[in-house]
């Protein structure tokens, strides 16, 4: 009996670090498209890096995670979601905000923004 037990236990932790893995590429291709959408002067008026270098970050975690799509919890699959995720919570949000879209304009109370 406790080969039985023993095997789904391992197969809910395969299917756990898929999803895991799935979610990450996901996440790494989002960033990706995204940079690809905001224009090259945004960035430097977001006084962030180059569209162009973070294009280059962004690829290449997104390559990284469609190699260890399998086994994402490994530290180059973990380094290559940071970078995914650092672009959407930190450049992505100033990009908006230096391009006029979301940030202030989004949060308008009846005399101005909030």
């Amino acid at each position: 009996m406790s080969g039985v037990f023993g095997g789904s236990i391992y197969s809910l932790q395969n299917l756990i670090v898929l999803v895991l893995g799935l979610a990450a590429f996901i996440t790494e291709v989002f960033a990706f498209v995204d940079a690809l959408r905001h224009r090259a002067d945004a960035y430097t008026a977001a006084g962030k890096l180059t569209k162009q270098l973070w294009l280059i970050i962004l690829g290449v975690a997104m390559a990284i995670g469609f190699v260890v799509f399998w086994n994402p919890l490994g530290f180059i699959g973990i380094i290559a979601f940071v970078a995914a995720a650092v672009y959407l919570a930190d450049v992505r949000p100033a990009l908006q905000s230096a391009s006029g879209r979301g940030g202030s304009g989004s949060h308008m109370g009846p005399y101005g923004p909030w």
